[in-house]
């Protein structure tokens, strides 16, 4: 894991395209923006385990396990 100290308004660029701006600290709270491609989701981590849970889940579906 690469770790980076940052102030407000100061960034990080991941890649060429994502761009991570610190907005704002309050106490042990930190405000991010999140400049990114259309084309990139950007989830905050348990919402993306949640979706990521519901496609296995989805995957796993059989046919006769959906009503008519």
């Amino acid at each position: 894991m690469l770790v980076l100290t940052r102030k407000v308004q100061q960034s990080i660029m991941i890649g060429d395209e994502i761009e991570v701006v610190v907005l704002d600290v309050r106490g042990e709270q930190v405000r991010l923006g999140i400049r990114a491609p259309k084309n990139v989701a950007v989830h905050r981590q348990e919402i993306y385990s949640q979706i990521k849970h519901e496609n296995i889940e989805a995957a796993e579906t059989r046919p006769e396990d959906v009503p008519d």
